[in-house]
């Protein structure tokens, strides 16, 4: 097998189409086209469903992915562990849910970036749920994620826990609503909350079904801040960090609540799959620097 050929074919999956595929791997479109036509070959099956917009992997293409990315892993790792220097090098593709964002985009990403200068650290964002599935997919080699109170990552991977983070319900200063109520309360309510997909969103959801109340979705926004600043107009009750709370500009326009027998919380976790081969340091670095900033927060 050329692994040249390989590495053309994971560029494709994960960009979705030869023209974004050649530019990150610096060739033609027909010279990628063409090491993917060679790996088809010397597998014996239709790797790409050429007919979708963005290239998709077939079944079998999907299976070579995993593998492929297995395959190339562990060449990064057989490069790294006889060359003389000692140096990690090739890419550190890192996952994040937004919930941890300014957390991890802080200083432990810039303590990876000054102890492994020749790593190449990719930061992908995305919901929990979907950061996970992408670490066992091999399509990310760790995520920081938070998961509902409870729930843990899948136990093929390896998870490292690093505590429970507080979540708040907030509403307008001014609704006529007690400072502690119950859900069938809350439910009387629309949500100010994340776009579907939100591992907390679902829990939330699944905790007011269980009760066989309403879950009235009123607006649905990524940035937190204007998330705040609507539930602060009167849109509905939201949800967001005790740090959050403090740093937002609304702050003294909203009122917080809490919620009689459901203590709202998520839980933040580091995973990735075994073995981390060179990129054992790597993520072991990132994780002591964002529970260390996680637990700053927590304390602020």
């Amino acid at each position: 097998m050329n692994t040249h050929d390989l590495v053309a074919f994971v560029a494709v999956v994960e960009t979705g189409s030869i023209v974004a595929a050649s530019m990150r791997l610096n060739l033609t479109q027909p010279g990628v086209t063409r090491r993917i036509q060679n790996l088809e070959e010397m597998l014996g099956a239709q790797l790409l469903d050429r007919m979708s917009k963005p290239l998709k992997p077939t079944a079998a293409g999907h299976e070579a992915y995993e593998q492929g990315r297995r395959l190339l892993r562990m060449l990064d790792d057989l490069k790294a562990g006889v060359a003389n220097d000692g140096v990690v090098r090739g890419e550190f593709r890192l996952g994040l849910t937004p919930f941890l964002s300014e957390a991890g985009l802080s200083a432990p990403l810039d303590a990876v970036r000054a102890e492994f200068p020749a790593l190449s650290v990719r930061v992908v964002s995305g919901w929990s749920p979907n950061q996970v599935e992408r670490v066992s997919r091999n399509e990310l080699d760790a995520a920081a994620v938070c998961l509902p109170d409870g729930a843990a990552p899948p136990a093929d991977l390896v998870a490292d826990d690093l505590g429970s983070q507080p979540v708040v319900f907030v509403v307008a200063r001014d609704t006529k609503i007690p400072r502690t109520v119950d859900l069938e309360r809350l439910s009387q309510l629309s949500w100010v909350i994340n776009q579907d997909g939100c591992g907390f969103r679902d829990a939330l959801k699944r905790s007011f079904d269980a009760e066989h109340l309403p879950f009235t979705v009123a607006v649905e926004a990524l940035d937190s801040e204007l998330r705040l600043s609507l539930v602060a107009r009167g849109l509905g009750v939201g949800l967001v960090t005790p740090l959050a709370l403090k740093r937002s500009a609304f702050r003294d326009k909203l009122k917080p609540v809490a919620a009689r027998d459901f203590n709202p919380a998520v839980r933040a976790w580091l995973v990735h799959r075994p073995p981390a081969g060179r990129l054992a340091r790597p993520i072991n670095l990132f994780r002591e620097g964002l529970d260390r900033e996680l637990q700053a927060l927590c304390r602020a």
